[in-house]
């Protein structure tokens, strides 16, 4: 099975500003973050904001969804 690798097209604060505006992480959204973790060497920032989507999930303030 040949597996796909996409480069991500868009900035973790791109990504994190999209979740939490709409409050959801979508199946879609996951996909590009492991795409995103996957592709690039995070910085501290991006490192940051990952650890922000996490604690938003574990808090109830994000939801995930299989949209």
């Amino acid at each position: 099975m040949k597996s796909e690798f996409v480069l991500p097209n868009f900035t973790m604060a791109e990504l994190v500003f999209q979740v939490y505006n709409s409050r959801l992480l979508t199946k879609e959204d996951r996909k590009q973050l492991r795409n995103f973790l996957l592709a690039c060497k995070l910085t501290d920032e991006d490192t940051k904001a990952v650890n922000r989507l996490l604690h938003g999930v574990r808090r109830g303030w994000l939801k995930l969804v299989d949209q």
